[in-house]
């Protein structure tokens, strides 16, 4: 029980000397929370960019500033949107940070399959932005479009790749 009398929300301990809440652990990458279970209740966020949406096990700190504890089953991806935690007056839902990206309007069909196959040749991930296509800006990536002619920016945005990808270099 909470100090004000309400359960304990799952996931959220007390300390046994000073009856206070202690850092939540968050097992699972989401909790099923229906919007009338949100209802009152202060949003906090998490904002992570697409690789530490991947990093399942680490200390957090929310934009509110509340610390949170990733103990996630290995290969857990953390979606957009998803509510982590549910305490008995705030929670918290992922949301994505703007990153440095390279984006592109694919000039054909066939450009961006071309583009998307040299991609994910080097173990990058790639995103769809609308009409744009989004890539890291990385050294490699600026390079790889600058070589196949495709003209780019260099924008913040959020990436929500497509597949998983991997990196040899990590």
């Amino acid at each position: 029980m909470t100090a004000d009398g309400l359960p304990t929300p799952a996931g959220e301990r007390q300390c046994a000397t000073t009856g206070e809440a202690s850092v939540p652990v968050i097992t699972s990458a989401r909790v099923d929370a229906a919007e009338a279970d949100l209802a009152g209740r202060e949003r906090d966020s998490l904002m992570l960019t697409a690789e530490e949406r991947r990093w399942g096990r680490r200390r957090v700190t929310t934009t509110a500033g509340r610390a949170l504890v990733l103990a996630l089953p290995t290969g857990s991806v953390l979606r957009l949107g998803a509510v982590l935690h549910v305490a008995s007056d705030w929670y918290v839902v992922v949301e994505g940070a703007l990153e440095p990206m390279l984006a592109f309007k694919p000039a054909s069909p066939e450009e961006a399959l071309r583009v998307a196959f040299e991609v994910g040749n080097r173990h990058f991930t790639l995103a769809l932005d609308g009409e744009r296509v989004l890539v890291p800006d990385d050294p490699a990536m600026g390079h790889l479009l600058t070589r196949l002619d495709v003209r780019f920016e260099r924008v913040r945005a959020v990436f929500v790749p497509i597949g998983m990808g991997h990196r040899h270099d990590r």
